[in-house]
């Protein structure tokens, strides 16, 4: 025991030494105090939540601009289809207003004329007509509004076009609703 005693005093002696001669207070001086880690931290935080506030201000704007575009998108979607009709329309009333001055039949002339602008311009955009007459019926391109009894043409052959469908892009816009044929009817020996 005697020796741990010792040895413990010897330790305690060289601590003694060691902080009367400096060593001791600079390593603490190394070391920050808890105030100056406290205030970097501080420091810190502050410039995180800077950070954050002004992405979220930059998100929000995002979203509004975005918002502004989608609304400007639905009201002038229409706008090129429109400008496209306009001609159209002059020469419908150009028609209109041959037909009253010259009653002798330019009206047919004029709207036939309108009538293949029209069909170039709806051609151009995508629309297509949808064959229909002398096919075989199907119910994606095709409504169904009756059938007529023909030995001409085949059971489920389009034989009468009441209203032509058009298709978009090879996408369906609106179906042609036509009647389909049937076989005749076998007379009854009754």
């Amino acid at each position: 025991m005697p020796q741990k005693k010792k040895h413990e005093q010897d330790e305690a002696a060289v601590a003694n030494q060691a902080a009367q001669e400096g060593e001791a207070p600079a390593a603490e001086e190394a070391q920050p105090s808890a105030e100056e880690t406290l205030a970097e931290s501080r420091a810190e935080a502050q410039k995180n939540w800077d950070l954050y506030l002004r992405e979220r201000a930059e998100l929000e704007n995002y979203r509004k601009r975005m918002q502004r575009e989608k609304e400007d998108l639905a009201r002038f979607a229409n706008e090129n289809l429109l400008r496209d009709m306009l001609p159209i329309l002059d020469n419908l009333e150009r028609a209109v207003d041959h037909a009253e001055q010259e009653p002798e039949g330019g009206l047919l002339e004029g709207v036939q004329m309108t009538l293949e602008q029209f069909r170039k311009t709806l051609e151009r955009l995508g629309v297509v007509p949808v064959d229909a007459i002398g096919e075989p019926f199907s119910p994606e391109r095709h409504e169904a509004m009756g059938q007529l009894e023909s030995s001409e043409q085949a059971p489920n052959t389009v034989v009468q076009e009441m209203q032509k469908g058009y298709t978009l892009n090879d996408r369906l816009l609106r179906p042609a609703l036509v009647m389909i044929a049937k076989a005749p009817a076998v007379p009854s020996k009754d």
